[in-house]
């Protein structure tokens, strides 16, 4: 840009003639910096394209990822899942209405992404033998494969976008924000906008347009009514809903709302996917589980939502009864990766984990085609219904696409638009004008209603008319009040360029509002459970309505919807049966008679019932200057955008002051030049604590992307015998995943003091297989420790390691504590459970402790039938409903057997949710 983005904005703002607009061009305009605009500006760059990536914040910090992440929902990863199994799960938790194809991209090319995601230094979790931990959180299928440093993620996408090779290719625009995609004979040939800092009119020519803008999730009003407390990112304003129905395109699904349970009166999500797999889970105000649907779907957030309505509410995620390594564990990835302020809300309320479950509720209302089906329609390879225009994640409709989808057609829009010149024709001069007056009216009317008002009342009428459950009169009075928002959003005033920014996005909120209501009122059915459920149309019909509602922008500049039929599936599903067909045109939808309520003439009658940068500094890379450590940390900060070479980071590694160091290990990380392995290594040896504790964690976050040298396996070793064990552990867990470490280094570990230690010293035994040495970890006195060696125990094992095994878990489940005993019995499931085995797990059946028990059921499941199934439908009448669960589970390994079959219907009634659901599912 010819003006610092960083400049002083004028006093009084001027408003800029159209014909001074700066023009940029490129071949491929990428709109948005977060997940997916990440990722389709380095594809579109790798083909050889140039690209312009235009953030309207700062795409260091920018979309939902930086927010915070702790794993991924939909890793289809070979040997865990199937892709086609993933596109049928999919296409039942959107009762039907899906295009497979696109769906099939993401279940196809999803481990692809998470191994390129992983080359560029993002961590997924593995076992020690380095496989993929997927979890199994939903009945069926293992998708969620957390990350431990999930918080990081956007930090390494940035680094990917500083490489000197990306950065000749990839041009990026902070503070600049497109209001309207061009258009010239049919297709995208740009954007129009402006300086978020400086307020100048910005244009750009372009070859192909990608919109990757987000969910609009400031849609609804949080119950808080803080405009900016939303569930979704507050600054994912519906921009690229708005831009590309102005353009054109197609939207789909738009009646499907985003719902989602959240921490009562915290806009954060309560993360019982991410609690479950550490025996966490959701319970009405009883303790009783009671959600019956699978997968996180409309039908579920309609249970849930009943579930909080009724005398059985509030609904909790119970946390309480967990051990404390459990909690302890939870807590480290919920108060980081997740959301950071979750921990600090907590303990505003004097609320605890061990003391407290925590109390939910359900989000406000929002459009995402990541996490339900509402966004612009687009291919299986990110094109929207105008040429050369393209949308990709949370914003393009690809039902329950989340964060991995996101990165795959984030892929597909690059690579499939970095065939394209630039534009070289005129840029449309109405189109212009029309973007000029959208961003630059509140300048004219300075002391008009401020933005924060009018988007207030807006987002209240979308609460009182739009959220569910939907009629046909509010959703009518709805259309009422957008139509007499639009005088309200032109008389905002504002006076500086963030203010512009600000109504400009209540303009798209407004935008999305009436698509919103329209298509509600247009589906006259209930789908989607709590998504789209009309009360004067409670029932499904898929005699009509098995369609696809698509909603465009007709050239009059009405909104008009096409009914289309699902297309013939790619993957047969019991349930659905489409036929695919013509589509059936339904023109403008009108709003019902809602001026008077009923008829003026009529009597009134009884009811019948069933009705910055771093102030600018930039320094030169070398010695740091004899200044303020200040002043050298400035320096520091602003040589961070184009560190290449270790050499110019060295300096400040070795800076007399720890707040230099320590920085200077961040600035390492985040740029990762060649040799940073061994500089991080060398910096765990640091004599100030804060600097080490950097170093361990900057060595965890890049560890799938150091090269297992020699140069590394040094210091890191040395780093064993340092007195700091935080240090020592991070050295434990860095070799033992490089492949760097040896059995006797680890086993040398399991004597350390420090629990967390010998914890990381069985971990790395166990990736080598080094049975004969792990055993001697089943004696240790540390209880986490012990636990951790029966659960390595699992893997079945051969030869003379296979007796020690067995001998080393029968010792574990006569441990006295009874988590061990029951991590023990669990790892027998895997490992084998001959008759002495199966003998202590029947008795395991009687504990007092529910763990031991449970461990027990699962144990049996490796059982012998004859001994087995009779145990295991005793064990369908524990009081405890994890302990049955785990029965349910067991006895559908042994499925085969009339006796268990017979064990399996009697659980089908069961009081608790989960269990129905598993017994239904084996038979």
């Amino acid at each position: 840009m010819t003006t610092p983005a960083n400049a002083p904005a004028q006093t009084p703002l001027k408003i800029p003639a159209v014909a001074d607009a700066e023009e940029l061009t490129c071949d491929v305009l990428v709109i948005g910096g977060g997940t997916a605009g990440t990722m389709a500006a380095l594809t579109a760059a790798e083909r050889g394209a140039n690209v312009l990536l235009l953030e309207k914040a700062h795409v260091r910090h920018s979309g939902a990822l930086a927010m915070g992440m702790d794993g991924v929902n939909n890793a289809v990863v070979p040997g865990r899942a199937e892709p086609d199994d993933y596109v049928a799960e999919i296409t039942r938790a959107n009762d039907g209405i899906v295009d497979q194809s696109t769906v099939r991209q993401t279940a196809t090319r999803g481990f692809a992404m998470v191994q390129r995601l992983e080359s560029y230094g993002v961590k997924f979790e593995k076992d020690e033998h380095g496989a993929y931990a997927v979890r199994q959180v939903h009945r069926s299928g293992s998708y969620v494969l957390p990350m431990p440093e999930g918080k990081d993620v956007k930090k390494v996408l940035y680094r990917q976008l500083r490489r000197r090779e990306m950065r000749a290719r990839i041009r990026i625009e902070n503070r600049v924000m497109p209001v309207r995609v061009l258009t010239a004979a049919g297709r995208a040939v740009g954007a129009a906008g402006f300086n978020t800092r400086t307020g100048a009119f910005v244009t750009v020519r372009a070859g192909a347009v990608i919109l990757a803008t987000g969910a609009c999730g400031r849609l609804g009003l949080p119950a808080s009514g803080y405009l900016y407390g939303t569930y979704e990112n507050p600054t994912n304003a519906g921009d690229g809903y708005a831009m590309a129905y102005h353009a054109g395109a197609e939207l789909t699904g738009i009646e499907c709302f985003q719902i989602n349970p959240l921490i009562k009166d915290y806009n954060g999500p309560a993360c019982a996917y991410v609690a479950n797999p550490f025996g966490g889970y959701q319970v009405n105000r009883h303790g009783e589980r009671f959600v019956d649907s699978d997968y996180w779907s409309g039908q579920m957030m309609a249970e849930f939502a009943a579930e909080v309505a009724s005398d059985r509410g509030p609904v909790y995620l119970k946390l309480s009864h967990l051990p404390e390594e459990s909690l302890s564990a939870l807590e480290s990835i919920l108060h980081t990766t997740e959301r950071p302020t979750r921990g600090t809300f907590h303990s505003g309320r004097g609320h605890d984990y061990r003391t407290h479950d925590i109390e939910m509720h359900i989000s406000e209302i929002g459009l995402c085609g990541g996490h339900s089906a509402s966004g612009v329609r687009v291919d299986d390879h990110a094109r929207t219904t105008v040429p050369r225009l393209y949308a990709a994640g949370d914003l393009a409709c690809v039902p329950h696409n989340y964060m991995i989808g996101a990165f795959v057609f984030g892929e597909l829009a690059g690579a499939d638009a970095a065939q394209y010149a630039p534009y070289e024709g005129e840029l449309p001069t109405e189109q212009l004008r029309e973007a000029h007056e959208l961003v630059y009216r509140p300048l004219r009317n300075p002391d008009g209603p401020p933005q924060p008002q009018v988007e207030y009342k807006l987002r209240r009428f979308v609460n009182d008319y739009v959220a569910p459950p939907k009629s046909g009169a509010r959703l009518s009075l709805a259309l009422e009040a957008f139509q007499r928002m639009r005088d309200d959003i032109a008389d905002m005033g504002a006076r500086t360029p963030h203010e512009l920014m600000r109504c400009a996005e209540v303009s798209f909120i407004r935008d999305c509002a009436e698509m919103a209501a329209r298509a509600s009122l247009a589906r006259t059915e209930s789908r989607w459970g709590l998504y789209h459920d009309r009360l004067d149309h409670p029932d499904r019909d898929d005699v009509s309505w098995f369609h696809h509602l698509d909603l465009h922008k007709s050239p009059s500049g009405a909104m008009e919807f096409t009914a289309r039929p699902v297309a013939p599936y790619l993957v047969p599903v019991d349930e659905f049966t489409p036929t695919g067909g013509p589509s059936r045109p339904l023109g403008e939808v009108h709003p019902l008679p809602v001026a008077t309520a009923g008829a003026r003439e009529t009597a009134p009658v009884a009811a019948t019932a069933g009705a910055g940068a771093a102030a600018g500094v930039v320094a030169e890379a070398g010695a740091p200057a004899a200044e303020s450590p200040s002043l050298r940390l400035l320096e520091l900060l602003a040589l961070a955008e184009d560190v290449s070479e270790l050499a110019a980071v060295e300096p400040y590694l070795a800076d007399p002051d720890p707040a230099v160091r320590r920085t200077a290990v961040a600035v390492l990380t985040e740029t990762a030049p060649p040799g940073t392995g061994r500089a991080l290594a060398v910096a765990l040896s640091d004599a100030d604590a804060a600097v080490r504790a950097t170093a361990a964690a900057s060595l965890r976050e890049l560890v799938e992307t150091l090269p297992a040298e020699p140069a590394l396996a040094t210091p890191l070793t040395r780093a064993l015998g340092r007195p700091d064990p935080v240090v020592r552990a991070a050295a434990v867990d860095v070799l033992r995943a490089l492949r760097l470490g040896t059995a006797d280094a680890f086993a040398a570990a399991l004597t350390d003091p420090e629990i967390a230690v010998r914890i990381e010293a069985v971990r790395g035994l166990v990736s080598l297989d080094a049975t004969g040495l792990l055993v001697r970890a089943a004696s240790d006195a540390s209880r986490e420790v012990r636990v951790t060696v029966a659960k390595a125990l699992a893997s079945p094992a051969d030869g003379p390691s296979a007796d020690l095994v067995s001998a080393t878990l029968a010792r574990l489940t006569e441990d006295p504590d009874a988590l061990v005993r029951a991590a023990a019995l669990t790892s027998l499931a895997t490992a084998g459970c001959p008759d002495g085995s199966a003998a202590r797990a029947l008795a395991a059946r009687c504990d007092p402790a529910w763990q031991v028990r449970a461990g027990a059921a699962t144990a049996l499941s490796a059982a012998p039938p004859g001994l087995a199934i009779p145990a295991l439908a005793q064990s369908l009448t524990d009081p405890n409903a994890d302990v049955r669960k785990a029965a349910v589970l067991a006895l559908t390994r042994h499925a085969t057997s009339p006796e268990a079959r017979t064990a399996l219907a009697t659980a089908t009634s069961d009081s608790d949710a989960d269990v129905r659901a598993y017994a239904s599912r084996a038979l």
